[in-house]
Order: C-alpha cells, then sequence, then structure tokens
C-alpha cells in the first residue's frame, strides 16, 4: 500500500492503519511469518474482514469448517457495526494498558484474551437471535482454545482488556460495563443452582485483579477495584477498593479509573 493510500486509511481507520502497518513491518523483518501476515492482514481489505478471517481460521474444526464459522462472523460484523467498533476499542485498550503490548498487532494476532471476547462478541449477537446453539460452540470452541469461558448471554461493553486470559469464567446474567481490565483467573459468577438475574454487575472502569472472585448478584461499583485474590460476595461501591476473602471494602482507591492505570497494590 502506497504513502497516500495509507494516510487515507489512517485518516478513516486509524486502528486498522496501526494493525496493517505493524504487520507490513513484522512481515518485512520476520519473513516466516509472511503467509500468516499477509493472509490475515495485509491482504485483506478492513478490519472486519481481517477479525473475520484470523477468529475462524483459529476456531475451525474439521466438522464445522472455517469458511462456515467465518459467514457467521460475517453476517454479525455486517448486521451490527457496534460489534467492529468494540473490536477496535478491545485493541485500544490493550495497547494502552498492557505494557507487554508493542503494537496493534499483538492482540489482533496473539492475545488469547481478546480472541475470546471477539467470539463471545458473535456469540452474544447469535444469542440475542436465538441461534443459541452456534452461540454455545462458539463459546464452548473459545473455552478450550483460549482458557476463557463466557457465556454466550453475558453482556459486555466495549474497551475491555481481560489481560493473559488464562481461567477467566463469566457466567449467564453477568454484565461488564465499557472500559473493565481483568487479569487471568477473574470469575464472575453465581452462588448456587438458582435460576434467573444472579450473576455481578461490573461497572465501568474496574480494575479485577488476578485470580478475583466475585460471586452473585452484587454490583461492583464504577472505577473499583478488586484486590487479587480476592473473593467478593457483597456489593463494592464505586471508588472503593475491596481486599480479602472474604473481601472487605479497605478504603478508597487513589486514582480516577483504576482499570487505566492496571496497579494491582493495594
Amino acid at each position: 500500500m502506497d504513502h497516500s493510500a495509507i494516510a487515507k486509511v489512517a485518516a478513516v481507520d486509524p486502528v486498522w492503519a496501526a494493525v496493517r502497518a505493524a504487520a507490513e513491518n513484522l512481515a518485512r523483518t520476520e519473513p516466516a511469518l509472511g503467509g500468516l501476515l499477509h493472509a490475515a492482514v495485509i491482504n485483506q481489505p478492513r478490519f472486519e474482514a481481517a477479525l473475520s478471517y484470523h477468529l475462524a481460521r483459529t476456531l475451525g474444526t474439521p466438522e464445522t469448517p472455517a469458511m462456515l464459522i467465518r459467514q457467521t462472523f460475517d453476517e454479525a460484523l455486517s448486521a451490527d457495526p457496534s460489534l467492529g467498533v468494540a473490536a477496535r476499542a478491545d485493541i485500544v485498550a490493550v495497547h494502552e494498558r498492557d505494557p507487554a503490548c508493542t503494537s496493534h498487532l499483538d492482540p489482533f494476532l496473539w492475545f488469547k484474551g481478546y480472541h475470546a471476547l471477539q467470539t463471545h462478541r458473535a456469540a452474544h449477537w447469535l444469542w440475542k437471535r436465538g441461534r443459541k446453539g452456534m452461540g454455545l460452540f462458539l463459546q464452548s470452541r473459545a473455552s478450550s482454545l483460549f482458557g476463557v469461558d463466557i457465556n454466550p448471554a453475558a453482556r459486555i461493553g466495549k474497551g475491555i482488556m481481560i489481560d493473559h486470559g488464562t481461567g477467566v469464567v463469566i457466567g449467564e446474567t453477568a454484565v461488564v460495563e465499557d472500559g473493565v481490565s481483568m487479569l487471568h483467573g477473574v470469575t464472575l459468577g453465581g452462588t448456587g443452582k438458582e435460576r434467573g438475574d444472579r450473576h455481578p454487575k461490573i461497572r465501568r472502569g474496574v480494575l479485577l485483579g488476578a485470580n478475583a472472585t466475585v460471586l452473585g448478584n452484587i454490583e461492583v461499583g464504577a472505577c473499583a477495584k478488586i484486590a487479587a485474590g480476592s473473593v467478593v460476595l457483597d456489593p463494592v461501591p464505586a471508588g472503593c477498593t475491596a481486599a480479602g476473602v472474604p473481601a472487605r471494602i479497605i478504603g478508597c482507591v487513589d486514582v480516577p479509573e483504576p482499570a487505566l492505570e492496571m496497579d494491582q497494590r493495594i
């Protein structure tokens, strides 16, 4: 792509431009990855097409080949443009908050927390349209491949970072609002076999530390911080820090949005 074309893409879709530029640079420096980079990014016409291709090739099975899965992703991304907006916001969130992320390409190609989240977005779209079987298939594949198990009915906002991802579990009636960051091993679960609305509501800007467990239909208020390893059984007010087993309120956060700072110290 020539410089004028790159400038035009950057003006209308800066995240896609950044992903493409990083892919082109990596293809020059790591020729062994050239085939993957050209197929998944460089030869794709737009962000949504690249995302659909890359996720489908990862999730495909002999019985449900990548081509058919890609058709499902393409349908969802075309019907609901907000899915592409959220996927871009998630890349920006990871790039801004994860010091191990060196470019916008990293989460797009390599980070399984990002892949699991985008798979969930498609599964949730299917779920809302009554296509629960396909939604559960995508959930199962994401759980097996990425170690992240998100029920298709869970509602998740944009600008989310799931760092590392291994062991994250998010239940059916959970809500995760915009701008939340969570580390590996986080559980948003129920407290038994009751039915109905039974999972946590995580408001915007919350930081959930590694292996934090939040159980029941309780609210973690905006910009709160849950310390690593805590078990939260009661509501946490906005802007507060909770720690311990069971968790207790130990004070107020010292930054406006803990999810952006990613400081897990208490």
